[in-house]
């Protein structure tokens, strides 16, 4: 753990660039391009209405080309997962349909988000690979895209990040879509609440918060505290945590756009566990989690390094783009949100 811990610390400092005194964040580090709804494609599965109705809206609400709808059919009572032979035939009919120019893909069910070992967002992202699994407390494969200045990521690295548009109801993605939208442009006044809890194995990426909220002085507030929740904030635009069940989640305010996730072994699994669900995260108001689908051990490299996800996504990013590039093993992690939500971009003139 200790040389995870070194390799990691040392990626504020090289995404950030900024000086305690730094200036407006803008002025000080170049905007970054974010992705559009002509580079994504929306795979949809037609056996299942609720998928069918989740694409139909998003493609009206961002204007997805007709020819970016990439449709597949299989039995929705499939429910948690997918069989790695199942998504050969199904991944082998989305990389045929697909636009070669398209860099990433959004998928509009909430189950199975499981292929065998690994979360269907990496494998639909980068292909099955046992590589991206582990048999009890291993590392696994390390994405090519993590802390990258790639903006083009299949160009560059022959992967397409992907995320799902996931909910209990139809009505909760569509809030979750409206959300991903009113956030675009916005520059959002808010804060980021980084906090170490009691639960130390849950806490093993808190050793880099201190740097984290020392590195974006003057940029952005950052505040590392050391509790086990925060409650009555009206500002939460960030939220990072690590505990089974993180409390008054709803008792806080999100504003559009806003990327909320607590580290632990089961928050991922969309259909229910004894640990609290990501999901709850996109109910209370956040516009993006992530959470781990089997078990991944508390390796920090293996949930969202919050100084890179911060650097990209206050710099311009597309929501998708700032999460992905902020965890470096995610073959066991599902990403859950609006991928194209950009509220500290520019509109382009």
């Amino acid at each position: 753990m200790s040389k995870l811990i070194l390799l990691f610390g040392g990626l504020l400092i090289a995404c950030l660039s900024l000086s305690a005194n730094a200036a407006p964040l803008n002025p000080l580090l170049a905007p970054l391009s974010a992705l559009t709804a002509k580079d994504i494609a929306i795979i949809v599965n037609d056996a299942d209405p609720m998928s069918l109705q989740i694409a139909d809206y998003y493609q009206q609400r961002r204007g997805v080309p007709a020819d970016q709808m990439i449709h597949i059919r299989f039995n929705p009572k499939t429910k948690v997962l997918l069989s790695r032979l199942e998504f050969a035939v199904q991944k082998k009919r989305v990389d045929e349909k697909t636009p070669a120019h398209v860099q990433a893909y959004v998928l509009s069910w909430m189950q199975p988000y499981r292929v065998d070992c690994m979360s269907i967002t990496t494998a639909f992202a980068m292909g099955f690979d046992e590589a991206f699994c582990a048999k009890g407390c291993e590392l696994t494969r390390k994405s090519p895209y993590f802390n990258s200045i790639s903006s083009l990521p299949f160009r560059d690295y022959g992967l397409r990040p992907t995320m799902m548009l996931a909910g209990n109801s139809f009505e909760d993605v569509k809030a979750l879509i409206d959300r991903g939208i009113a956030a675009d442009f916005s520059q959002p006044k808010g804060s980021a609440y980084l906090l170490k809890t009691a639960d130390k194995a849950r806490s093993s990426r808190a050793v880099f918060f201190p740097k984290i909220a020392e590195g974006f002085k003057g940029v952005w507030p950052v505040f590392y505290m050391e509790k086990e929740f925060i409650k009555g904030q009206d500002d939460v635009m960030f939220y990072f945590t690590g505990l089974t069940q993180v409390p008054y989640i709803n008792e806080n305010r999100y504003p559009p756009g806003a990327i909320a996730d607590h580290l632990t072994s089961a928050g991922g699994v969309l259909s229910g566990s004894k640990q609290m669900n990501i999901l709850d995260w996109l109910k209370a108001g956040a516009t993006a989690s992530y959470g781990a689908v089997v078990e991944p051990c508390n390796f920090p490299p293996k949930f969202p390094h919050p100084g890179v996800l911060m650097a990209n996504y206050l710099r311009g990013s597309s929501l998708i783009e700032a999460y992905w590039k902020s965890v470096g093993m995610p073959g066991q992690g599902v990403f859950v949100g609006e991928p194209l939500a950009r509220p500290f971009a520019y509109p382009s003139k």
